[in-house]
């Protein structure tokens, strides 16, 4: 498997975070407009096109980046050895960028101000501990699916997952920091208050680290492989692997044995996804 150049996986990390916050603001927005009034519909209808949107970007930008879009997810890989820290230092302004040009260009969609800082106060206790819970389950969604082999389902997973944590958590689930920082630059449905972010990132934090020591405590054998590989791994083109260990190329299949143990691999590999 070949090395995707850091520039070019640096590209989809800020592409895939624009996309997100376009997304989720978007989506807002929309809801705001079609169902003004209906609080419970408007979430609804943010929550579905999150879910699917998020299992779709994922899919666009997995190849070439490992799609994190998120920088606890990135903390979390660098810990277990599937990307260097040196590139999860680098994601980190890409991802947090992007959800930042996302905002932006959300409101310009909807002829709104281009930068309209919200007033959406969110920090409560209840929201504290909402984040916490919302961010360490996606870190175990992620982990778990690719400890027990299954990274393959991991955009789907994450995207249920995340619409799901919309409606049983207080805080609509955020479970990423970028998006916070994206998020203050809406006044809209989806905005929070810069005096709320803090709180926020604090407690994604915390769930980011509870998650690793969950992760190490139901699957100690996490190897630098499978963390590599968390939502979708980078392939050279044209060339596929299905979950029965099956390689595809160019529209033909030729079943191939499992290997016993994952393939070596140096620091600078692929890496997992996913937001919130």
């Amino acid at each position: 498997m070949a090395e995707v150049a850091l520039w070019r996986r640096l590209v989809a990390e800020f592409l895939g975070s624009a996309f997100l916050a376009a997304l989720v603001i978007g989506s807002g927005i929309a809801a705001q407009r079609l169902s003004p009034g209906d609080t419970g519909l408007e979430l609804l209808e943010n929550a579905a096109a999150t879910a699917a949107g998020l299992f779709t970007i994922i899919l666009m930008f997995g190849p070439v980046s490992g799609g994190h879009f998120n920088p606890v997810v990135s903390l979390a890989d660098a810990i277990f050895r599937g990307v260097s820290w040196r590139d999860a230092a680098a994601y980190l302004p890409a991802q947090v960028g992007g959800c930042i040009t996302g905002a932006v260009t959300a409101n310009l969609m909807f002829a709104l101000p281009t930068v309209s800082i919200s007033v959406k106060h969110r920090a409560t206790a209840g929201h504290f501990l909402s984040e916490i819970i919302a961010t360490a389950g996606l870190l175990l969604v992620i982990f778990a699916l690719a400890r027990s082999g299954r990274s393959r389902v991991t955009p789907a997973a994450v995207g249920a997952y995340i619409g799901a944590a919309y409606f049983f958590t207080s805080s609509a689930s955020f479970a990423n920091p970028a998006i916070t920082i994206g998020r203050m630059f809406s006044d809209t449905f989806a905005g929070i208050a810069p005096s709320s972010a803090p709180a926020f990132i604090a407690a994604q934090v915390v769930g980011g680290i509870i998650a690793v020591g969950l992760v190490r405590l139901l699957y100690p054998g996490m190897t630098p492989a499978e963390a590599a590989g968390v939502t979708v791994s980078r392939d050279h083109p044209g060339t596929a692997e299905t979950p029965r260990g099956e390689t595809v190329r160019d529209g033909a299949a030729a079943t191939v044995s499992l290997p016993s143990q994952p393939p070596p691999r140096g620091d600078n590999g692929a890496s997992p996804c996913i937001w919130s």
